[in-house]
């Protein structure tokens, strides 16, 4: 049966929702009933024999759908002879992350994090790195600088700078745009946001191993009696969108226990109350799946034993008071 489950994150969403289908129904093989035959007279028994054997459900052969194999940029269709129009992600690869680059709304679709305890080690400073725009992606699918300006927006971290003190090339790779999506300064990203990044870094210290996937959604909110999707677009001429809500995909493990701890969090992107429990913008990870389009760590089984929930092995909460240095306005 399909279960129906609604993210409300009351007054600081306004009113928005997710809604996910977390169990998938079983396809059942298809029934078809045999037609009757009609035939001579014939004894009793014989007839019964037959009726029952008309009765047996018949099993409709599957269909098998078509599939496009692409080769390279070609594909063997007559179709695609002459290209393929995409949609096409970037991927980005750097020291401290793995990315997926939205070329239509200009934003990353997912960047991915592996921390420890080592690999946050370091001592580069982000003061001397400037936000850039990205050459690996061609320019008229780039974010560019000037979108920001004066928009109102922060240009926030998928990849927190913090998590890249490893050196100043590692530093500065996190200011590329493909790693940046506009975020509210005041509360989310210089507040709330940061808390959650420090709160990934932290669980460094219970769990050998740390792997964090943030990105953008773009959410529906109800209008009347009908569900909305309406983000901003910035820059002049419009370019950049504006996500709705912020997702971090959060799975922990230990050397020395068998299993993996995950959490799944989206949060609005507006001013947040440092008071609201985190617990609040949790969720099953296959409802930020369904949202986001995505599958995250689709190689591990999700079953009882495997997988448990990461507020289930740690606590939950942030701690406002250990962001101490407040990020510059903009940022």
């Amino acid at each position: 049966m399909h279960r129906l489950v609604t993210f409300v994150a009351g007054t600081v969403v306004g009113g928005g929702a997710i809604y996910a289908l977390t169990s998938m129904t079983r396809q059942q093989p298809t029934t078809v009933a045999a037609p009757p035959i009609r035939t001579p007279a014939m004894p009793q028994q014989q007839q019964q024999q037959q009726q029952q054997q008309q009765q047996l459900p018949i099993r409709a052969p599957p269909v098998q759908p078509r599939q496009l194999v692409l080769d390279g940029d070609n594909a063997n269709n007559e179709f695609l002879k002459y290209g393929n129009p995409g949609p096409v992600s970037d991927f980005l690869l750097r020291s401290r992350y793995a990315a997926s680059f939205n070329r239509a709304l200009r934003n990353p679709n997912w960047v991915a994090e592996h921390l420890t305890q080592d690999n946050l080690k370091g001592t580069a400073d982000r003061s001397s790195s400037e936000f850039k725009e990205d050459p690996l992606v061609p320019a008229p699918f780039r974010a560019l600088l000037k979108d920001y300006y004066r928009s109102g927006y922060d240009r926030g971290h998928m990849c927190p700078a913090a998590d890249a003190k490893k050196d100043a090339e590692s530093m500065n790779e996190t200011f590329f745009l493909t790693n940046i999506s506009p975020q509210v300064g005041k509360g989310f990203n210089r507040n709330y946001w940061a808390s959650l990044e420090t709160f990934v870094r932290d669980l460094t210290k219970s769990f050998d191993d740390v792997y964090c996937i943030s990105g953008p959604l773009y959410l529906p909110e109800k209008e009347g009696d009908k569900w909305m999707v309406k983000y901003e677009v910035i820059g002049s001429p419009p370019n950049v969108a504006v996500p709705t809500h912020f997702f971090k995909v959060i799975m922990a493990k230990r050397n020395n226990e068998p299993g993996f701890a995950i959490g799944a969090f989206a949060l609005p992107n507006k001013e947040i109350d440092n008071a609201t429990p985190l617990t609040s913008f949790s969720l099953p990870l296959e409802a930020v799946e369904k949202a986001a389009g995505l599958q995250f760590f689709d190689k591990i089984e999700r079953k009882t034993g495997v997988v448990t929930s990461l507020c289930a092995k740690t606590e939950c909460t942030l701690s406002h008071d250990s962001w101490k240095k407040k990020k510059p306005s903009g940022e």
